[in-house]
């Protein structure tokens, strides 16, 4: 990526002034052992580092996102990895939060690349005339869907998706089918043994599940309306991408469709210096986090500065605006 003479002069003042900033001591609560998030977490603590070796970040494994907000709800974590439509349900006080979680702060966006796929056997696509999500509800196809497991926000974007398209339990019930409940990996076999006919989930293209499916199942991956997409970012505060044709072995056409993004995010009782120095670190030395993963690579000072659902720190919104990322 190239900067303006003026964007790079701003980024060198920028580290010059974060040079002198305190070493950080956080803790980030993330997800599953060795999963992504482990990894940013790892990437964090080299960016970390990069800037004051006596900088720590130390990762804890939890439940996810979910649990990682309630985790922040009640500061009993410096730090969280969550989804942008884990936060938006958040502050809405929707399942499964009692109230409205009001005290979260964006550090910044680490991707928003992990869009809703929605693959369907492509005999039975070619039988009942499916191309799209829409298509679903009236062609009586007997159809068994894979959802991911309750407690993961792919399954709520999901299960709405598919109802905007009027494709409800009931609905599928009246045709013979039927909602599975199942985990990623899970689907990709449960598709390949026949036991199911369509999977969901929101990950980033060509993810091993999807490749394994995409290679030992014939598959076609839906279409999904640009009303559905509309009124999913507007629910949940995801984004717009486009998965482009041939991603996938019978993808002829782009499909376009919601794609959820994850935040680093702290709460307001984190000191705007703490936070500045942990943004400035990122920025500066974000070659850090990129490297943990293949996945990663797209991730960008301008991405970090992203607004999204949650205000910026006010430390994280210093450190953008002295870098000349935001205005």
């Amino acid at each position: 990526m190239k900067l303006t003479t003026l964007k790079a002069a701003a980024c060198v003042a920028f580290t010059a002034s974060a040079a002198f900033a305190e070493p950080v001591n956080l803790t980030l609560s993330g997800g599953n052992p060795g999963g992504l998030w482990s990894l940013l977490g790892a990437g964090i603590d080299r960016a970390t580092k990069a800037d004051d070796a006596d900088s720590v970040v130390t990762y804890q494994a939890t439940g996810g996102g979910f649990a990682n907000i309630g985790l922040l709800g009640k500061d009993r974590t410096d730090l969280g990895l969550l989804h942008d439509a884990e936060a938006k349900i958040a502050l809405n006080g929707g399942e499964p939060f009692q109230e409205p979680i009001e005290n979260m702060r964006a550090i910044g966006y680490m991707y928003n690349w992990a869009p809703m796929h929605f693959f369907l056997d492509r005999g039975l696509a070619k039988k009942y005339d499916i191309d799209s999500l829409d298509d679903i509800v009236d062609s009586g196809a007997p159809l068994r869907i894979g959802i991911n497991r309750s407690g993961n926000i792919t399954s709520n974007v999901a299960l709405f998706m598919l109802e905007e398209a009027g494709v409800t339990e009931d609905v599928i019930s009246a045709d013979g089918g039927q909602f599975v409940r199942a985990g990623a990996n899970e689907q990709a076999d449960l598709i390949q043994d026949g036991r199911l006919d369509m999977i969901t989930n929101g990950i980033f293209i060509n993810h091993s599940s999807f490749r394994a499916v995409d290679e030992n199942s014939d598959v076609v991956l839906l279409g999904v309306p640009a009303e559905i997409v509309e009124a999913t970012n507007e629910e949940f505060g995801t984004g717009t991408m486009t998965i482009p044709s041939g991603s996938y072995s019978n993808l002829e056409t782009d499909v376009t469709t919601s794609a959820l993004g994850a935040l680093l995010v702290a709460t307001e009782d984190m000191s705007e210096e703490t936070a500045y120095s942990l943004t400035g670190s990122l920025v500066k030395n974000i070659d850090e986090v990129r490297a943990v993963h293949n996945s990663m690579k797209q991730l960008s000072p301008e991405l970090l500065a992203t607004p999204s659902v949650l205000p910026f720190h006010p430390g994280a919104e210093r450190a953008y605006r002295e870098a000349d990322l935001i205005k």
